[in-house]
């Protein structure tokens, strides 16, 4: 029986555990929205929400406590400017899950974690522009030389 058991081990030892969590932070900080396996994901929601919780009061504790969960000031920042302000009037409840399907390759459940009101456009932060002005299918390399 797992009686008293608070959390999911997800079949990792506790240090890959928390390195797994803590990437799955930022990639969703970072992007947010993040595809995942709902297990995972279901480990992450409440984490997410703690993690908004502490950037909502600007206090020195609660940044140098982000920066030690999150390790890293990019998503600290997005935190404690952008997030903050968005969810100030919400006491609760920043992300939520959504099934997705089952998996082609071993038909693990999938799940989309996502933020509530969250900016479509964080979804295409590394994407690259294509420059017009420079596009190689146009340019022929024996006519420029000759």
């Amino acid at each position: 029986m797992r009686h008293k058991f608070g959390y999911k081990k997800l079949n990792r030892t506790s240090e890959h555990r928390k390195a797994l969590i803590k990437n799955m932070l930022n990639s969703l900080i970072k992007y947010e929205q993040i595809t995942t396996t709902l297990p995972k994901a279901k480990v992450l929601k409440p984490q997410a929400d703690k993690i908004i919780t502490l950037g909502k009061k600007d206090t020195l504790s609660n940044t140098k406590s982000l920066i030690s969960k999150l390790q890293d000031l990019k998503s600290t920042n997005k935190v404690k400017k952008t997030l903050s302000k968005r969810y100030e009037n919400r006491k609760g409840g920043y992300t939520r899950i959504i099934k997705a399907g089952f998996r082609y390759g071993d038909n693990a459940p999938m799940a989309v974690i996502e933020f509530v009101d969250r900016d479509v456009e964080a979804k295409r932060v590394d994407r690259k522009k294509k420059d017009p002005i420079k596009d190689p299918k146009k340019e022929d390399p024996k006519v420029a030389t000759a």
